[in-house]
């Protein structure tokens, strides 16, 4: 079992201690820097301009290390400070800081607790006050009604902030939730795609040669026992393949598995045989320099390549297709021609195999185009843009 590292010391100290240990500092430097005794700290009588400094250190200090765990109770202890705070008629800002206090601590509350803590926390400034006001009234002491609407007002507006602060978290959550769904979505269409391609181009030949096999099974036993080595042959990559997919989704899961080896134009070469064995010639031309492309190029160029492919050995019915890969500057152009039926091939946009090639080409900010040629058959054409961070470095 991992253990996590305890964090340093001073991190494990709670925010209480830190509070008491400035306050204290600020106490023993005013006893030293004095003249007389320390109990003049505690004279409650309005004399003496240290008595509401004492008063602050405790209540924040009570404050602090009330916060996390109690904070009703905090919000209690900054009030009753504010309450002991008027008996200091020589120092009448003292009683309004202990009150800010507790707005403070509200607002707190408001963010960080549920809708009944952060009632209760509201509510008691405010009763507090009424009482306050009530009292004074009912004993002849002079209230200022504005005073007392004002503290009110500040108290609705610490819920206020506390409220907009909590509705700005809870929407930042929505939207990671939903950037975290969209990655989601996205992660399993490409999934599909990759599936899609690496399964749709095998059963095709799969298909094709059984087929001729069934065709020749008593005239040529010879072509027949080929056929079913391609079969064979065909079938095992195919499962090697999707056992290296789903390997590596359940990584996931803490399970080792080895991760596919994505294909690029590499493999083309090997395509070009799998589908001869099919029926279907392959001519292979590359022009320009060939060069190490960035992975998500490689791997575009070399799945638009087998889905032509595919189609052609499934759909046009001729025995050839040319596919050229064009190396520029800036981009990868790719084609591949065939003069099949064309129309057999399927109208732009229908079907899933085009679909997956334009969908991987605008995720490239490239350019897709498919359709029956004038002169007959059908031209898959795409041109991939190379970033620029990859030209610079094979010196473009």
């Amino acid at each position: 079992m991992i253990t996590e590292p305890r964090p340093p010391l001073l991190r494990r100290l709670p925010a209480g201690v830190w509070v008491a240990a400035f306050w204290t500092a600020i106490v023993v430097f005013r006893f030293f820097t004095r003249d007389s005794e320390l109990s003049h700290l505690f004279d409650y009588n309005g004399n003496t301009e240290d008595m509401p400094l004492v008063v602050t250190a405790v209540v924040t200090t009570l404050v602090a290390f009330l916060l996390v765990r109690l904070p009703l109770a905090a919000v209690a202890a900054a009030l009753a400070g504010g309450v002991y705070s008027l008996g200091m008629w020589t120092v009448p800002a003292t009683a309004p800081l202990q009150f800010l206090i507790a707005e403070v601590v509200v607002a707190y509350c408001v963010v960080t607790r549920s809708r009944l803590v952060s009632t209760i926390a509201v509510s008691m400034p405010l009763a507090v006050l009424t009482t306050l006001y009530a009292w004074g009234a009912v004993n002849g002491y002079p209230v200022n009604p504005y005073a007392y609407l004002g503290l009110a007002a500040t108290v609705l507006i610490a819920w206020l902030i506390g409220n907009t602060v909590r509705q700005s978290r809870a929407h930042a959550d929505a939207l990671r939730g939903r950037a975290a769904e969209q990655a989601v979505t996205a992660e399993r269409l490409r999934i599909a795609r990759e599936l899609h391609d690496m399964v749709a181009h095998s059963i095709g030949i799969i298909a094709i040669q059984a087929g001729m096999g069934s065709r020749v099974m008593d005239t040529q036993p010879a072509e027949t026992r080929n056929a079913l080595n391609a079969i064979e042959a065909t079938s095992r990559e195919t499962l090697a393949g999707l056992r290296r997919m789903l390997g590596a989704l359940r990584q996931g899961e803490g399970e080792s598995a080895p991760l596919e080896v994505a294909p690029g134009l590499g493999e083309l070469d090997r395509l070009v045989e799998r589908t001869a064995g099919a029926g279907v010639r392959v001519a292979l031309t590359r022009r320009g320099d060939a060069r190490t492309l960035p992975p998500e190029v490689d791997l575009a160029a070399y799945r638009i390549v087998q889905e032509a492919v595919t189609n052609v050995v499934k759909h046009s019915g001729t025995r050839d297709c040319h596919v050229t890969i064009a190396y520029e500057d800036r981009e990868l152009g790719v084609t591949v021609v065939d003069l099949g039926a064309g129309a057999a091939t399927g109208a732009p946009g229908t079907g899933y195999g085009l679909a997956g090639m334009r969908e991987r080409v605008a995720l490239l900010h490239g350019e897709f185009s498919a359709g029956p040629r004038p002169e007959g058959g059908f031209r898959v054409a795409a041109r991939l843009p190379i970033p620029e961070e990859a030209a610079l470095e094979v010196g473009l």
